[in-house]
């Protein structure tokens, strides 16, 4: 009789209690109930089971355990009783309110927040070693105020006498009444620093590929939007490539850049980046800078939105706010409404296009609406022309020839310092001269003196 192989088996998914917190006056763009929903597909993707949730409405934190004593009591047997592992907070938790919280629950009982969430999440889609790096470095910055004494050992063979990793060499001594807290930081801020040397180089080379495209006058074009509003599936539709894409949430963090025909014979780079999601994490903001850079260096901005969402327009804020944030707010902006095959009735479309600024409905999946958005981008980058009024230093006598070249000069006057220029340039070009334009108090962020200007 033929013996059964044993087949791997999955292991079980951990059960996770949700509690959400609603401050008063505090501005969120989704509201509590829907910004649990959001926590859940988060805790989903993360391979977590959730198994119930809890709220509460505070005029503020609770100092010690964020939540009231009350509600960590109803909490502590609501968690006993569905036999969770994990709790998960929907706002990101101080350190001190993390071990309260734990101290409280009991041992059993992890606490993490959504941050940590977002940070596991990152971790397991990031493939590059740029995305891993940009991940481990978030996720060592977020740990290091959160360092106990129960804190287990970093990635460090235990036992015999070949001492830590990344040491000198022999056993790893400690310095006279060194804890083993000390050294764990130690060990982290070391790292830290490594990883930001090693991502210094990755800013570097991306800087040398934008100086090329922006040399080859190939505009470039940076999908942004939510998190799987369809941006990859849209790269995809346009460039008729195979760019993964997921029904998930961060299916992808690595930026991908495809050539796209445009009407008229012209060619634009799309970029797509990682998603946006409200509250997004700060150090992944700053771990993700390298990355992040290539929509503020982009000409024009593409936002997806998943129209069929409820919560469209305040996932719509959320992307804008964060825009501000890595400082691309200043970049012209076109909106494409996807999943528009989605909605009940079609024509609410239409309707909706009237709230959004150089919109146009599409599916990416479907096609439907890709022919109106290519002619969109072409008139945005090719064709739509933008009054500036700019005071250029000599020595950027690349942008002066740029707008000779490409634009449509109107005044032209110059002086020891440099050279004032008004005209017209295409949309696309707003960004690179953003730092000379002249403000309405007659200067500009980086002053060429006045007196300097002379007219001819």
């Amino acid at each position: 009789m033929a013996k059964k192989i044993p087949q791997p088996t999955t292991p079980p998914r951990e059960r996770a209690f949700l509690v959400g917190v609603e401050i008063h006056n505090q501005h969120k763009h989704l509201s509590l109930e829907d910004s649990l929903t959001e926590l859940a597909l988060l805790a989903d993707t993360a391979g977590v089971d959730v198994v119930g949730e809890l709220t509460q409405k505070l005029s503020h934190p609770h100092v010690e355990t964020y939540i009231g004593p009350g509600k960590v009591a109803e909490l502590k047997a609501l968690a006993e009783e569905t036999l969770s592992e994990v709790v998960i907070f929907d706002d990101e938790l101080m350190p001190r309110h993390q071990r309260e919280l734990e101290k409280a629950l009991g041992i059993n009982i992890r606490v993490i927040d959504r941050t940590a969430l977002i940070l596991d999440i990152f971790a397991q889609h990031a493939h590059t070693k740029e995305g891993m790096l940009q991940v481990e470095l978030a996720q060592y910055e977020y740990n290091l105020p959160r360092l106990t004494r129960a804190w287990t050992h970093l990635e460090r063979q235990a036992g015999g006498g070949g001492g830590r990793a990344g040491s000198t060499g022999g056993v790893g001594l400690r310095g006279p009444g060194e804890t083993q807290l000390e050294v764990d930081r130690r060990d982290i801020r070391r790292r830290i620093a490594h990883i930001k040397k090693e991502l210094d180089k990755v800013e570097a080379y991306r800087y040398r590929n934008r100086s090329q495209r922006k040399r080859s006058r190939i505009p470039t074009v940076a999908l942004v939007g939510y998190t799987n509003a369809g941006k990859s599936t849209l790269l995809n539709r346009l460039s008729k490539s195979d760019v993964y894409a997921a029904d998930q949430l961060f299916a992808t963090l690595d930026p991908t850049t495809r050539r796209v025909q445009l009407p008229g014979d012209n060619i634009a780079l799309f970029t797509d980046t990682v998603g946006f999601i409200q509250k997004l994490p700060t150090t992944l903001i700053a771990a993700f800078h390298a990355t992040l850079e290539e929509i503020a260096e982009a000409d024009l901005l593409l936002h997806v939105v998943d129209i069929s969402h409820p919560n469209a327009l305040g996932q719509f804020e959320a992307v804008q706010e964060t825009l501000e944030e890595i400082g691309a707010s200043h970049i012209p902006m076109i909106t494409a409404l996807n999943k528009a095959d989605r909605l009940k009735n079609p024509e609410n479309a239409k309707r909706i296009l009237q709230d959004f600024e150089k919109s146009v409905a599409i599916s990416a999946a479907k096609g439907t609406g890709i022919p109106d958005l290519l002619h969109l981008v072409q008139e945005e980058l090719f064709e739509a022309y933008s009054p500036i009024h700019v005071k250029l230093p000599y020595k950027e006598g690349a942008l002066i020839s740029l707008f000779h070249e490409l634009g449509q000069v109107e005044r032209i006057e110059h002086g020891r310092g440099g050279v004032v220029m008004q005209g017209r340039i295409p949309g696309r070009l707003l960004a690179q001269f953003s730092s000379w334009q002249v403000k309405s108090n007659g200067h500009t962020p980086l002053e060429i003196e006045e007196e300097d200007v002379e007219e001819i």
